[in-house]
């Protein structure tokens, strides 16, 4: 291990360095070494430079308190090295040995973009540098880069850098730098950097995935073919010290990078319009950041003084070390377009489950009463499935196969469940929030509050409306019947017990929410997995498909499905998730259960319906009731909070006027509550 205790910086030998104690570091500086010494030496020095106490001789004092602390220690370093020559020749010989062995160009060209064109390679490689210890006995100045520099904080002192050090700094290095890559010329691995970028952007073009959804327009002039060709010609006049051919196929490369990038944006317009995938917008923006770097790295070989632009460099480097171990970064800039495309599409939805006028409004009355009298039946098939007496795993699947297939049932006769609006409309009223910038834009908005909370309050009271009297009504014609109702009296205990609001009832209404917003995003993927996969077209010009259907047909399906597939997922998964979830916990020992507030009502209703009007005089219904309001109430709240806050941010929608927008809703709340009940006239 490393000592603690302080060498003079005159001291013979080569002795074992501590962490903080620069003279033990500069006698440990032995060029002959061990590359893995060697490494670990300079991986040392960088920590030094970052240690937070000043030196013991008191030589930094007088510098500038806002001047970062490693640079401070820079400056103190080079003024030991230029007062010890015998220290100085050691590390520039250890330093010139360091850049003529490792590969200088694996950094330039490799670091920051992924082996693979596709997000699990670059999720792997992330997962391995943030759980693998990285090793420093390689060559591979990319993989060291990590250790030399593990915090992004290292990019600040760099930007910091005056002219003076930087000069100093540049003395120390030259030796180094004119024996590197095995000659004289500093610019070889910044050459080769480029050649190796331009090879991997044209790789990239001519892929198919990428390729195919570009403008044909732009690829008339063949930027991908024509970018290796310009590296090298590049390479050869600097080489040749060629000034002025250089400059000329400098700029030439950077019309072709400019048309490139273009390129790439038009793969985006195309995922706007037809579906997207995350390993194309990975690719893609490996291929523009790959651009970037080319740009980047022609200022630093075209500069007549390029120390401070490879300062800038490194230290943008020294940011791309940080943000590569960021899991979360990964996902959060890579499915922003998916979730984009996801939340449009639950929004285009969602626009048929707000209501604006009074005739609107009659209609969702309408439509939610039907999608009550659906979810009566569904009340006593659940009791059915539960007096079958079957295992959890295949109770719960078919209690999900009775919810899911009211919810496709009431989809078919263009019906509607309240519960499942909020997640729907949320992504509607973000596209609502593209600009709130002005008071007009803020009470549009608002509007678009009040249009939607009436809309939920009419989809509950049309479902309540016709779920209630459904129930009692067959509850009390069994009983004239056959002497007893459908639903006993053992069954409405247990209704009475489960729903009341003194137990953990708002707990599982709010999960409820949470499944209902799960099953709006799960039908936006699958709609957009339909639509990328252009299976609507397969379904209308398959050759097999159509001389099974018929020509007419074929149209009419392939209209059918591209309409209904985001509202069959939906309908499916919420009713399979009901079902099994509750049952996959219990497995795991958790005691989760689903309330949702139509079915729960209509539980209820069959309670009362077997115990009798006595009942509405007991304290336990009305826990019951209060409950089946609090269902409600956290249904809708906990599915639209979440839909609402995915496609904000799929938007990259900031709240800057938040304030004014509540400012705004409180306001109407005063001056017109109404408006949030009762449709407007006209």
């Amino acid at each position: 291990m490393f000592g603690r205790k302080k060498a003079s910086i005159k001291t013979q030998g080569k002795a074992r360095p501590g962490p903080w104690d620069l003279s033990a570091l500069l006698n440990a500086a032995d060029a002959s070494a061990g590359l893995p010494e060697r490494h670990l030496w300079l991986i040392r020095l960088l920590e030094w430079l970052r240690h937070a106490t000043l030196p013991a001789d008191g030589a930094l004092s007088s510098g500038p308190t806002a001047t970062p602390m490693p640079l401070l220690r820079l400056r103190h370093l080079l003024n030991v090295l230029e007062r010890h020559p015998e220290h100085q020749a050691e590390v520039a010989a250890l330093l010139a040995r360091f850049w003529r062995e490792v590969d200088v160009a694996a950094l330039l060209a490799d670091f920051g973009f992924s082996p693979r064109r596709d997000l699990s390679g670059e999720l792997g490689q992330r997962l391995r540098l943030r759980l693998l210890p990285g090793t420093p006995a390689t060559t591979d100045l990319a993989e060291l880069f990590g250790l030399l520099f593990p915090q992004s904080s290292d990019a600040l002192w760099m930007d910091a850098l005056d002219d003076p050090t930087l000069e100093r700094l540049t003395a120390l290095l030259a030796p180094a730098a004119a024996t590197s890559a095995g000659g004289p010329n500093w610019r070889a691995p910044f050459l080769d950097a480029i050649t190796f970028l331009a090879s991997a952007i044209r790789a990239t073009g001519f892929s198919p995935t990428v390729r195919q959804r570009m403008s044909p327009e732009l690829l008339v002039s063949q930027p991908f073919r024509q970018l290796a060709l310009v590296a090298e010609r590049i390479r050869t006049h600097a080489e040749g010290g060629d000034l002025p051919a250089l400059l000329r196929e400098a700029q030439y490369l950077r019309a072709l990078l400019d048309t490139c990038r273009r390129c790439a944006d038009s793969v985006h317009l195309h995922l706007e319009a037809h579906g997207v995938s995350v390993d194309v917008v990975f690719a893609v923006e490996q291929l523009r950041e790959r651009t970037q770097r080319i740009e980047d790295l022609l200022i630093c070989v075209l500069s007549p003084e390029p120390g401070r632009d490879i300062t800038r460099l490194i230290a943008a480097l020294v940011r791309t070390a940080d943000e590569r171990r960021s899991i979360r970064a990964l996902f959060a800039r890579h499915y922003s377009l998916l979730a984009r495309k996801v939340a449009e599409r639950s929004a285009e939805t969602g626009e048929h489950y707000i209501t604006r006028d009074r005739s609107e409004y009659r209609q969702m009355l309408r439509a939610a009463a039907g999608g009550g009298a659906v979810l009566a039946g569904t009340t006593f098939m659940k009791f059915f499935v539960l007096a079958l007496g079957l295992s959890t795993f295949w109770a719960g699947f078919f209690a999900g196969v009775n919810y899911a297939g009211s919810f496709v049932l009431i989809h078919l006769m263009h019906w509607t469940v309240a519960t499942k609006q909020p997640a729907m409309t949320a992504p509607a009223m973000a596209a609502k929030l593209g600009d709130v910038s002005n008071d007009a834009a803020v009470e549009g908005f608002v509007d678009e509050v009040a249009h939607l909370i009436r809309s939920q309050a009419a989809g509950i009271l049309g479902n309540l409306a016709l779920v209630t009297p459904l129930v009692l009504t067959a509850q009390f014609a069994w009983t004239a019947a056959f002497g007893a109702p459908l639903i006993g009296a053992k069954d409405a205990q247990h209704v009475l017990d489960t729903l009341s609001l003194l137990g953990p009832t708002p707990f599982y209404a709010a999960f409820t929410g949470v499944l209902l917003f799960a099953s709006s995003i799960i039908a936006g993927w699958v709609e957009n997995w339909f639509v990328w996969h252009r299976l609507d077209s397969a379904i209308a010009w398959n050759p097999r498909i159509v001389a099974r259907l018929g020509a007419a047909r074929a149209q009419r399906w392939s209209l059918y499905w591209r309409n209904n597939i985001s509202g069959l997922t939906a309908n499916i998964s919420l009713g399979l998730m009901l079902g099994l979830v509750p049952a996959v916990a219990s497995f795991f020992a958790l005691p989760i259960e689903v309330r949702h507030v139509t079915l729960s009502t209509g539980q209820l209703a069959a309670a009362v319906g077997a115990l009798g009007p006595d009942i509405l005089h007991q304290a336990p219904f009305w826990w019951c009731l209060a409950g089946i309001a609090v269902t409600g109430g956290l249904n809708l709240a906990a599915s639209f909070f979440l839909a609402f806050k995915v496609a904000l941010r799929s938007r990259g929608i900031r709240l800057t006027d938040r304030s004014r927008i509540y400012s705004a809703i409180r306001r109407r709340l005063w001056q017109r509550p109404g408006s949030f009940i009762v449709p407007p006239k006209g």
